[in-house]
């Protein structure tokens, strides 16, 4: 072999140890989607100050418009963008939002981690209103409106203008609560007595955060599911109200994306 050809194998050796390093280090590097899925009587915008930090981060963020229709035919659409969501996903939920994301994995590796914020985490068998009610402290039945009746004969759920800021988000901003009272979405009273039929919780690893100020679901009842799930970490602030997400915008994003990278070694 000439001292040219020798040369010109040494030179493609070494571009292709450097192309393999250059694969892995991007492989490392890449970030999980993130999914955001919001709970009943929000919208996907609830997500906007997490969503925004998150980006700045490089995560590739998706903010769901969950149905609100029941928790089946939520999961399901979920899991259809769990499915057509290239790569590592980490999953997180508010409220209602929790049980959907605990019934859309449906065993998919792709879901590397389960975020719960101010969410439900229920077992199979549990609902949202089983869960809410199973200790006291919950304030949202009587700020509810007259349901509004459907010709399926089902019941959408809002909660009254009046009521919304003190109840569902005390610590957000006059004017921006006024506009979530204006903007939110119905849930279907079935959706809240509807069992969960999975529990992703008990195998993929979970994190969870919530204020002490949530009158929509007692502190007691974060805490409990948080310590059954065997949360990875736990993150309760002081005061916060139900939509901890928009009021703490910062905190949450934060917790996404430690466990994002907790699960992306």
């Amino acid at each position: 072999m000439t001292t040219a050809s020798k040369t010109r194998k040494a030179v493609a050796a070494t571009v292709l140890a450097a192309a393999s390093t250059l694969g892995s280090a991007m492989a490392v590097a890449a970030k999980p989607t993130v999914i955001l899925v919001h709970g009943a009587f929000a919208e996907s915008s609830s997500w906007n100050g997490v969503a925004a930090r998150l980006i700045d981060q490089g995560y590739p963020v998706i903010a769901a418009a969950n149905p609100l229709r029941g928790v089946a035919n939520d999961a399901k659409y979920v899991s259809d963008l769990i499915e057509h969501t290239p790569g590592p996903i980490v999953l997180v939920g508010h409220s209602y939002g929790g049980s959907v994301i605990t019934n859309a994995v449906k065993g998919s590796s792709k879901v590397k981690a389960l975020v719960y914020v101010a969410a439900f985490a229920p077992d199979i068998g549990e609902s949202a209103a089983t869960l809410a009610g199973k200790f006291p402290g919950g304030t949202l039945g009587p700020t509810l409106a007259e349901p509004v009746q459907l010709s399926d004969g089902n019941e959408d759920l809002y909660i009254q203008r009046d009521k919304f800021a003190e109840q569902f988000a005390s610590d957000v901003p006059p004017a921006e609560a006024a506009l979530m009272a204006a903007t939110q979405r119905p849930i279907t009273a079935a959706a809240l007595n509807e069992e969960s039929l999975d529990n992703a919780w008990k195998y993929v690893p979970s994190w969870f955060v919530y204020g002490t100020g949530d009158k929509n679901i007692p502190e007691a009842a974060l805490k409990f599911m948080a310590d059954r799930a065997g949360s990875q970490k736990t993150v309760s602030i002081p005061g916060a109200s139900h939509v901890v997400m928009t009021s703490y915008p910062a905190e949450v994003a934060a917790l996404i994306s430690e466990a994002a990278e907790a699960t992306n070694k």
